[in-house]
């Protein structure tokens, strides 16, 4: 059995899966915000009580929105700040008295969808996350890759690509640059760009519903967000060349980005043909912590 964890900083969320990957059991609580402590002993009460509820001990597995720096050891990059420059996953680690496996979310996110979701027995997988931030994992040969410096699929950061004259030098990221694609490609960027374009402000969802109804703001607004994504995601096909691209996230759910984003990146693709397929999320909010759980790998994988 194994259980993934995935660690938000609203909720923390436990699944425990069979090697065939049915879910057997799930929690969720609210996450300590701020305490540090408090954190660790709610993952391990997690544990415990899907482990006594099974009467099974299991392989844990944590999805974090951030990553282990491989300099320190220590968290880094993570939103949930109360982590940040803490051995978490050898603390962790010491009090289940048990080897965890930790990624970012995003990893986590891929992972899930390249074992058993909509990139399932794909070689190279990008599963971006597209809602209060951007970001992506890449999966190879199912694994998740980390890189030397534990940033692999961080792409949001990347400024956007081919700008047009009035997206430069872009809106400032919190990450102290402009233009990123995170700026541009966001939840909330998405409601800044309708806010701007039509005096007023709506999220995603009713951005979305407006579209369909037939409303010009939105619309205008929705289809910038289309081309946008579209460079974003030529500028990973040229460099990545993955055989499918997932969305995730809460901007995952406009059904339109599949229809209309492939056909604008033809143009931005260095090839005379571009047939990545863009894939929905086959386990839509569960992935990441299905992920989570699948960093100790079904049997015949390491």
């Amino acid at each position: 059995m194994r259980i993934g964890i995935d660690v938000g900083g609203t909720k923390i969320e436990a699944i425990a899966i069979d090697e065939s990957g049915l879910e057997l059991a799930r929690r969720r609580i609210a996450s300590p915000r701020g305490d540090y402590q408090a954190t660790l002993a709610a993952i391990c009460g997690l544990v415990h009580d899907i482990e006594s509820g099974l009467s099974c001990s299991a392989q844990v597995g944590i999805g974090i929105p951030g990553a282990i720096s491989p300099a320190t050891g220590l968290v880094k990059n993570a939103n949930s700040t109360w982590l940040i420059g803490r051995a978490f996953d050898r603390d962790l680690s010491e009090m289940l008295d048990r080897p965890v496996r930790m990624e970012n979310d995003a990893n986590c996110f891929a992972l899930s969808e390249a074992t058993d979701g909509a990139a399932a027995g794909a070689s190279i997988v990008f599963g971006v996350i597209l809602g209060t931030g951007v970001g992506g994992g890449i999966v190879i040969d199912g694994r998740p890759l980390v890189g030397h410096n534990a940033i692999s699929g961080e792409w949001g950061h990347n400024p956007l690509p081919w700008p047009a004259p009035d997206e430069a030098p872009g809106p400032p990221c919190y990450c102290g640059r402009a233009g990123c694609i995170e700026t541009f490609l966001s939840g909330p960027s998405l409601s800044r760009d309708f806010a701007i374009q039509a005096g007023h402000s709506l999220p995603p969802d009713e951005i979305v519903s407006a579209a369909e109804s037939g409303d010009q703001d939105a619309g205008l607004v929705l289809s910038r967000y289309e081309q946008r994504l579209a460079r974003a995601l030529a500028s990973v096909i040229n460099l990545l060349d993955p055989d499918a691209i997932v969305l995730g996230g809460g901007l995952s759910n406009i059904q339109r980005l599949y229809r209309n984003v492939p056909d604008l990146w033809a143009r931005f693709v260095f090839s005379d043909h571009a047939a990545t397929p863009l894939l929905p999320p086959l386990h839509g909010d569960s992935s990441g912590v299905r992920g989570a759980a699948w960093l100790w790998p079904p049997p015949g994988r390491k």
